[in-house]
């Protein structure tokens, strides 16, 4: 009967330690709750978004007013709203091709919308939403430089942005042209405009609808687009939860023809 005893008080014991281990991981769980990376940016009552200052109707600053506007900016005050209640509840921070990356993996930045095309490779490294915009590489160029499409760049300058796709893309249709190009890298677009405009360049490469907020009486966006570009809402990989919310916003403002609306808003092209 003590053997009984001690097999039975073992087997409590047992299950206890199971009980424990069980209600120790339901905790866990619970106390992610509606999950660390959403409840950080409650806590913290604001979210931090990455945005581009320097392209007009996508996140571009008056320098009159100091505010920042545009297509992108909807979108990020848009996510704003869904988890905060309240879409001011806002934080920009200007970013560039070269720093975006690096600001959502240090933390600096909660999510980016910042004309961020989706690639495989940077997948690896990102989570990212559904594409909200596709565009192309595009070409601008002076009206007076006779170039009328990629072959009249041939032994010319490209300017295009640090860490950018768009060199890659006009690489490989100059490849199948046949013919020789050579780039400059700018940190900036307005950099990148000044240096096309004082001759240090020949052209001015980077996705369509960024160049039309380039465009003057003195420039000329070409035909040809190459390389598609879907954008998404980038975010640091294993803020999952952040993903999914970012994700699902983005699905709803498409559905609800949010997205269009904003397009037609902006007027972008």
């Amino acid at each position: 009967m003590k053997g009984v005893k001690v097999l039975i008080l073992g087997l409590l014991m047992v299950f206890g330690l199971s009980l424990i281990g069980c209600s120790s991981s339901s905790q866990k769980a619970s106390s992610s709750g509606e999950a660390q990376d959403i409840k950080a940016i409650k806590d913290r009552g604001v979210l931090r978004v990455g945005v581009k200052v320097d392209v007009p109707k996508f996140g571009y600053r008056d320098p009159k007013t100091n505010k920042i506007d545009g297509f992108e900016i909807d979108i990020a005050r848009a996510i704003a709203k869904k988890i905060l209640g309240d879409e001011n509840k806002i934080e920009f921070q200007a970013v560039n091709a070269k720093t975006r990356g690096p600001l959502l993996d240090s933390g600096q930045v909660d999510i980016v919308a910042a004309t961020f095309t989706i690639t495989e490779e940077r997948k690896q490294s990102y989570n990212f939403s559904d594409p909200y915009f596709t565009d192309g590489v595009g070409l601008l160029v002076k009206k007076d430089s006779g170039i009328k499409d990629l072959k009249g760049l041939n032994g010319k300058k490209i300017g295009v942005a640090q860490s950018a796709t768009s060199k890659k893309a006009i690489q490989e249709e100059a490849d199948k042209l046949g013919i020789k190009v050579s780039f400059l890298e700018f940190s900036t677009y307005p950099e990148i405009k000044a240096a096309l405009d004082s001759g240090r360049i020949d052209c001015f490469s980077v996705d369509g609808a960024i160049l039309n907020g380039y465009l003057d009486g003195s420039t000329v966006i070409l035909d040809e687009r190459f390389s598609p570009q879907n954008y998404g809402i980038a975010s640091k990989k294993g803020n999952d939860a952040l993903a999914k919310l970012v994700n699902d916003t983005i699905k709803e403002m498409k559905d609800s023809g949010e997205i269009d609306n904003l397009i037609k808003k902006w007027g972008i092209k």
